[in-house]
């Protein structure tokens, strides 16, 4: 009986701190869209939906740290990325994409280039043609260097929640900076979005480290902003590129919890716009990487929100954005990996949903899936990819040896899903 009461209490314990941050992080964005109107119309900064309803439990991110581990000696891991073209210009320093390709997907009317899906459950060649390049290998290498050596001349709110920071650079262009509530956000913040190079996802802005040095050049004009912000003198910090002109996304009737979600045999496909269909490619892409770093303050918390929000899914997805020539820009993956994993068991029947929602997936996205779950070895090439491209991944460390095999566990899942529906419909 004593055990039983002890838990009740923990619970009540629980669900109070969660609503005090939950109202905090609230009032949080509410001071930050305010902030927000007084600034140039049509430069929509990296942040939060502007809708309060979609706001998920982000005190379940404030969990204890986990162990840091420090890189051992060099990996033989193969890189996978660069096999997109890689045309876009390097001297653009909002988001860009090639406007020369034909990933400027047209609008109007239904496509007529033939079906929208070949051999089963893969999206058509065409399609892919028509896909937005995005953030490309060369662009991030370029803007990381210019990240790491250009002088901070400004700290301001603009980048979400008030520990994160709008940064600018001495050359007028600007970069977010994630000051994480522990580190292990900001680690997470990284490592997905290594991860996603290593899957060919595009979507996720350029993203360096650096490390906070009020004495050394780079951050030596912000001195006083970053000690009336208390941040820890030598912390390590993510800068991500500062992207204008976006808006935001609702998902897609298809991905909606009274649909029977996107399939093949989908007869509204072939009613589809080109622009409409990239987009749902995106969001196939979205959702199974989504799935495998169970990053639940996207899509999921959407699901999640259902039963006491039943129009959540009409509004703006959370920490997802789209630019003008339609690409998706996957934002503020703080709770993947680390953080996601860790509260894997509270959030996992709602992963499991959101990927069975899909049955149509890129074939070059399927094909890094297949290869990573044929070698089962994700955490290497991960490393590799982390430690070749980050100074300061040493500083910074690497997932837990547990949280790696979670990892490959969910790559193996992901495969045996795509089999699944080549099974299911590739006879039809």
């Amino acid at each position: 009986m004593r055990v039983v009461s002890a838990n009740l209490l923990a619970l009540l314990f629980l669900c109070t701190c969660a609503s005090v941050f939950y109202v905090w992080d609230t009032l949080e964005n509410r001071l930050e869209r305010q902030k927000r109107r007084f600034q140039s119309p049509g430069s929509f900064h990296r942040g939060p939906s502007a809708d309060l309803s979609t706001k998920t439990f982000r005190a379940l991110l404030a969990v204890p740290g986990a162990r840091r581990l420090r890189l051992g000696g060099r990996v033989g891991a193969l890189n996978l990325t660069g096999e997109r073209d890689q045309t876009a210009s390097l001297g653009s320093q909002d988001y860009h994409m090639n406007e020369d390709n034909k990933g400027s997907a047209q609008r109007g009317g239904p496509a007529k280039l033939g079906s929208p899906v070949e051999d089963g459950v893969f999206w058509s060649e065409w399609l892919e043609d028509h896909l937005p390049v995005g953030f490309t290998e060369e662009h991030a290498r370029a803007w990381r260097e210019r990240a790491r050596g250009y002088r901070i001349v400004k700290l301001e709110p603009g980048c979400g929640r008030i520990s994160n920071q709008l940064a600018t650079f001495s050359d007028g262009t600007k970069a977010c900076v994630r000051y994480g509530i522990n580190p292990d956000q900001v680690q997470g913040e990284t490592l997905t979005y290594y991860l996603a190079s290593l899957l060919g996802i595009t979507n996720l802005p350029p993203l360096v480290l650096a490390q906070l040095n009020v004495v050394g050049e780079q951050w030596a004009s912000v001195r006083r902003r970053i000690d009336g912000l208390q941040w820890g003198e030598r912390a390590v910090v993510s800068l991500t590129e500062w992207v204008s002109n976006l808006t935001g996304v609702v998902t897609p009737a298809l991905l909606r919890q009274e649909s029977n979600g996107l399939h093949p045999l989908r007869g509204e496909l072939w009613n589809k716009t080109t622009g409409e269909l990239v987009e749902l490619m995106q969001w196939s892409d979205l959702i199974m990487f989504d799935y495998l770093t169970a990053n639940f303050d996207r899509l999921v918390s959407n699901l999640f929100s259902l039963q006491w929000d039943p129009r959540v899914m009409e509004r703006d997805t959370n920490n997802l954005l789209k630019a003008p020539g339609g690409d998706l820009v996957f934002i503020d993956n703080e709770a993947g990996l680390v953080h996601g994993f860790r509260v894997l068991n509270m959030w996992e029947k709602y992963h499991d949903t959101v990927l069975g929602s899909v049955c149509v997936f890129r074939r070059r996205t399927a094909q890094r899936v297949a290869e990573l779950h044929r070698r089962k070895d994700a955490r290497m090439r991960l490393l590799e990819l982390y430690r070749d491209n980050e100074p300061l991944s040493p500083e910074l460390g690497f997932i837990s040896d547990e949280h790696a095999g979670v990892l490959q566990e969910r790559i193996d899942r992901l495969y045996k899903h795509i089999l699944h529906c080549k099974g299911k419909y590739s006879r039809l």
